[in-house]
């Protein structure tokens, strides 16, 4: 409930000392100190150069209290305008009236002359390694750079070069990288580079814009340039860079604190971001005396120095900035800050995590539970534990798990989401009284223009936490969070009784605790939910139960469907709107179907075919389980009336299974007989059904006898008598003949094939597989005389001796012809067989001939006799006349 008000003065800077020099070194009032430069080196120390000549050191170590170390002296008629930390060569260079001086560290010795060199304007330093360093120094019109090398015995080894000449006016310089010199004039900003010494003019200077200021950049790679109260950021090159600094009075002095740039002026101190040159703080300076302020700064410190004091000030951390606004309960300031400093690289990963939790907490208790939820889902270090007690009371099952964060102290710690309600609503209404009486509150103006119910807040809260459980699922957890995280999430599921979601989570892969789970689904209900754990969790017998009694209560009318099935993978798309005793049965058949437990599936294998005779079959043929189901047992607990599931079962167990023994396919034969006779009957006596009924029946019995035909030419195991003896009095006659085929009973397949069903083909096929010329005389016989007061088949007997009479005996034949038959039929075809018999006489004479005669002829005849043309000629024309 935390309310925006206008945004407070930021605090990037905080005092910590203040420093009275002349006091601290204990001089008299008779000599007094006016500082005209500062310095800050590690370790914390603080140099301060007057203008009386005089050279102090501080140290800083103690934040709290300010220590005087050592005042050296430099000459009295030397103000010293510059101070220059040199650690690589463990010196610190003063720019004193023209000349440059060289301190130790700690000032315990005198000051020494660099060189002779006189009139120095500008000096610059940079450090190429870890014992060097080099200096860009303007003396004169000329730009000199002396590198200094650090030897034993702490000697310093001194070598000039000039760089430039014919350049004036220069009064400040910096050095940037390591090629790039910038210099300023009253004229304008140049550019110089070390190694080839050529300049480069940046841009002139109005002659309003005061004295040029350079101060080189963190990540030494670029530079500002003062112009009048503009800071231009360039790179080293001299090229623009980022955005330029629009200060709001001419600055007497830049420093730089990373990420912040302070600039000094009009006895204030004005702090910018380095990032985008955004206005940040401002700091009033109590100054006393006349002259400039003077800035120095390192890493973490700022220093400003006015002529006698000195105020110091430490960077504010990331952490103190964005706990201040949280502390008020600011929260947009507290998260443009986060997102300012995570821009920045001032903050850890992990602290970004941490401030992300701690927002989402001081949210929570607001009640502001969607941007609650969604910090915490933005931090990566929150445990999904650390919300468990919002959720379930201590103590339970998880209370171990949840770590005991404090965070900053800035929240309570987590209790049960009513108490949270009920403790916020309490603030929100003394909120309302306070307004009331014209008293400003920190709670957010929406809640208060429009107060939210206990139950609409509490449905939020669940609803989010419900979010932010669902994405915790997703993580990396431990077995024992993760059980938290389902568990909980099915309490919070219940709760708003999202019965999709509950079932949905229940039937898929879940880590759910049943134990905590059974009681409260079942007092509330949520059956089908507490069916769809129990069978997720392989509890099958307990799943089966339930689905059995729901099924029972939906068939009674106990239970109302549920109109919308959840979207789980249990739930296959279903094209149409099944009943709720359906749904039972489906879901319970696809436990039955995977359990290999044998007395569990014939328990509840009868309900489940009352309702759905395919799912009782699905049950007993799935591939799914390990170990099949004894067939024995099985058969033995099938319904004699559930004759579909006994014959399906039966044909699966011995054509997908491979069964081989003869019960079973006798069995089968028998249920199918019985099948085809039941349905022929009743297609016999389907008088008042209409064409199209009809011809369904049709199609059915065909598809019926078509299988039963096919399973009693395929197999050899079952018992033939013992179906004939179902179908004997039917009209299965195919069926009849098949059997009596396996049987050895040519004569009867005969009759039936030729005079039952007419079908003189398949009578002479069959034949033909017996294979011996008797059957079809048989068959003649029985066409020539039917019995039973038929007519003669004489079409018939014609059709048989025209196919095969060649092979018949004709004397057979002719005794077997009745002579009431037709000449005119049968002539035709006695004179052909008669032929092929003559012919089939003088053929087997030739090849006589061939294979006796006439290699005997060849060997008496070729030696003796050349005229041997006649004899060949006189055999081929014995054998044309044979083949016509």
């Amino acid at each position: 409930m935390g309310s925006h008000p206008a945004e407070p003065s930021r605090t990037a800077l905080s005092p910590f000392a203040t420093l009275d020099p002349a006091a601290l070194a204990a001089l008299p009032a008779s000599t007094p100190l006016t500082v005209r430069s500062a310095a800050l080196s590690a370790p914390h120390l603080l140099y301060l150069g007057t203008g009386g000549g005089k050279l102090l050191l501080f140290s800083l170590q103690i934040p709290s209290s300010p220590e005087f170390l050592r005042l050296l002296p430099i000459g009295a008629t030397r103000p010293v305008s510059a101070i220059l930390p040199l650690p690589s060569v463990a010196r610190v260079l003063l720019h004193a009236e023209g000349s440059l001086l060289l301190a130790d560290p700690l000032l315990a010795r005198p000051v020494r002359r660099l060189g002779s060199l006189r009139n120095v304007a500008a000096v610059a330093a940079s450090s190429p390694s870890p014992s060097s360093c080099s200096l860009a120094v303007a003396v004169g019109k000329k730009l000199l750079v002396i590198d200094l090398t650090l030897l034993e015995a702490d000697e310093l080894e001194v070598q000039t070069r000039e760089i430039a000449a014919g350049v004036e006016g220069i009064s400040v310089l910096a050095w940037v990288g390591q090629d790039s010199i910038f210099a300023g004039a009253a004229s304008g900003y140049s550019l110089f580079s070390l190694s080839t010494g050529q300049r480069v003019d940046i841009f002139a200077l109005p002659e309003s814009a005061g004295s040029p200021r350079i101060r080189p950049l963190s990540g030494g790679e670029e530079v500002m340039l003062l112009v009048d109260n503009v800071g231009v950021v360039t790179d080293r090159f001299g090229q623009p860079a980022g955005s330029s600094f629009v200060f709001n009075s001419r600055p007497d002095c830049i420093a730089e604190v990373s990420p912040y740039v302070v600039v000094a002026g009009e006895s204030k101190l004005d702090v910018y971001r380095r990032r985008n040159g955004a206005h940040l703080q401002t700091v009033p300076i109590a100054k006393s005396g006349s002259g400039v302020l003077t800035v120095a700064s390192d890493d973490d410190v700022v220093v400003i120095a006015t002529a006698y004091k000195v105020f110091c000030y430490r960077k504010v951390s990331a952490v103190e900035q964005i706990k201040a606004p949280l502390r008020i309960k600011n929260y947009r300031e507290a998260i443009s800050l986060l997102e300012e400093f995570e821009s920045d690289g001032e903050i850890s990963n992990d602290m970004i995590s941490f401030v992300h939790a701690q927002l989402g907490f001081l949210l929570f208790f607001d009640m502001r539970f969607e941007d609650a939820v969604n910090h915490f889902l933005l931090s990566e270090s929150m445990q999904p534990a650390e919300i468990f007690p919002f959720i379930m009371r201590d103590p339970n099952r998880w209370s171990d798990l949840v770590p005991r964060k404090r965070y900053w102290g800035l929240h309570p710690p987590p209790k049960p989401l009513e108490e949270v309600i009920d403790d916020g609503l309490v603030t929100l209404q003394r909120a309302l009284f306070l307004k009331k009486a014209g008293v400003d509150t920190v709670v957010d103006e929406d809640f208060l223009s429009n107060p939210p119910s206990r139950a609409d807040l509490l449905e939020l809260a669940i609803r989010n936490i419900i979010r932010y459980l669902c994405v915790s699922r997703e993580k990396n957890l431990s077995p024992a969070e993760m059980e938290g995280v389902d568990t909980l999430l099915m309490y919070l599921y219940r709760a708003l009784d999202l019965v999709d979601d509950m079932e949905k989570l229940a039937s898929s892969q879940n880590s759910c605790v049943v134990e905590e789970l059974e009681s409260l689904l079942e007092n509330s209900g949520h059956q089908r939910t507490l069916a769809f754990l129990y069978g997720s969790k392989g509890m099958c017998s307990q799943a089966v139960a339930i689905w059995r009694i729901l099924a029972r209560n939906y068939s009674t009318g106990l239970w109302k469907d549920h109109s919308n099935l959840p979207e789980t993978d249990s739930h296959e798309a279903l094209s149409d709107k099944r009943s709720g005793e359906e749904i039972a049965a489906i879901e319970a058949s696809k436990i039955l179907q995977a359990t290999s437990d044998q007395d569990l599936v014939l328990e509840h294998l009868g309900w489940v075919a009352d309702i759905d005779q395919d799912l009782a079959t699905a049950i007993l043929t799935s591939e799914m389980r390990e170990n099949q189901l004894s067939a024995e047992k099985v058969i033995a607990a099938l319904d004699s009336e559930k004759v579909g599931i006994h014959q399906r079962y039966l044909q699966w167990l011995i054509e997908d299974q491979g069964c081989d023994d003869p019960h079973y396919h006798t069995s089968y034969a028998l249920l199918l007989a019985k099948s085809a006779m039941q349905a022929f009957h009743v297609e016999s006596n389907s008088g008042e059904k209409d064409d199209k009924e009809i011809e369904s029946d049709i199609q059915f019995i065909f598809s019926l006898r078509e299988k039963l035909q096919l399973f009693l030419q395929a197999s050899d195991l079952y018992d033939p008598e013992e179906v004939l003896d179902v179908i004997e009095d039917s009209e299965l006659w195919l069926e009849k003949a098949i059997l009596y085929r396996k049987m050895g009973q040519e004569n009867i397949v005969l009759q039936i094939l030729a005079l039952k069903l007419e079908d003189s083909e398949a009578a002479e096929q069959y034949c033909a597989e017996i294979g011996r010329d008797d059957a079809y005389i048989q068959l003649l016989d029985l066409y020539l005389d039917p019995k039973n007061g038929r007519d003669p088949m004489f079409t018939a007997a014609v059709r048989l001796l025209h196919n095969h009479g060649k092979s018949l005996d004709p004397i057979q034949v002719l005794e077997r012809l009745s002579p009431d038959m037709p000449l005119q039929l049968a002539s035709d075809t006695i004179l052909r067989m008669l032929r092929a018999r003559v012919h089939h006489h003088r053929q087997g004479q030739v090849c006589i001939f061939r294979s006796w005669v006439l290699p005997e002829a060849f060997e008496l005849w070729i030696p003796t006799s050349v005229d041997v043309c006649p004899l060949f000629n006189m055999l081929a024309s014995m054998l044309n006349l044979c083949e016509n």
